[in-house]
């Protein structure tokens, strides 16, 4: 008997731990994903032709700022991202109810046992209150990996900075317009179309300020409790 508990108690220990190292939230991030790397291209300047010293798309115009318009380009994203949000909500409400059967009367004679008194009384008080802000400010550099057919240009990059106990990291991706870029090459986070914004850690730091994989488990709604 005590043989079959402690296999499965090794069963379902085996179960918990396998589900909890398949969990996203339990991978660590690696630099250097394929994902968020520069596009591959061919930075080589084409050969001039019938001795022509125009290269196209790769002029520079004196009526122009450099900008970033095409496939390769570098774009510095401002990061200015601040959320505040508030939800509060208040029920409350009541019901009662009696009921009085006075004692029947026959006569002189009055019935004291048939008398009778009903009351009901039910309510319900319900409150609940929810807050949550957010705020991010930095900057990153990306780098344009598509352009989009009405000229949107599709970026994507990352930064990774290593620190004395760990890495902090940010990982942008989105679409932006060629008009928001301002004449320093920059667009405000703000700006970005179809946003995806990660900042995170990894490392001692990272680790302390996280919950174990078991109390993880026991806050989630898989617990019945």
């Amino acid at each position: 008997m005590k043989g079959l508990s402690f296999s499965l108690l090794a069963c379902v220990s085996a179960a918990v731990l396998s589900g909890c190292s398949i969990r996203p939230e339990f991978v660590p991030p690696e630099p250097d994903d394929l994902a968020y790397a520069p596009p591959p291209l061919n930075y080589a300047l084409p050969e001039a032709q019938n001795g022509s010293l125009y290269r196209h798309q790769y002029m520079m115009t004196l009526f122009q700022d450099r900008r970033a318009y095409r496939v390769g380009d570098m774009l510095t994203i401002l990061l200015d991202e601040e959320t505040q949000s508030s939800k509060k909500a208040n029920t409350k409400y009541g019901k009662d109810s009696s009921l009085n059967f006075l004692a029947p009367t026959f006569g002189n004679t009055t019935l004291d046992d048939l008398s009778a008194n009903i009351e009901a009384n039910r309510g319900f008080d319900g409150a609940a209150s929810s807050s949550q802000g957010n705020k991010l400010q930095g900057g990153i550099t990306v780098t344009v990996h598509e352009v989009l057919p009405n000229g949107v240009l599709r970026i994507s990059g990352e930064k990774w900075i290593r620190l004395n106990q760990g890495d902090e990291f940010i990982r942008l991706t989105g679409i932006v317009r060629v008009d928001d870029v301002d004449r320093r090459n920059q667009v405000s986070s703000l700006r970005i179309g179809d946003a995806r914004i990660t900042y995170s850690g990894r490392g001692a730091l990272a680790d302390s300020n996280a919950a174990g994989w078991l109390t993880q488990f026991f806050n989630s709604p898989w617990v019945p409790f």
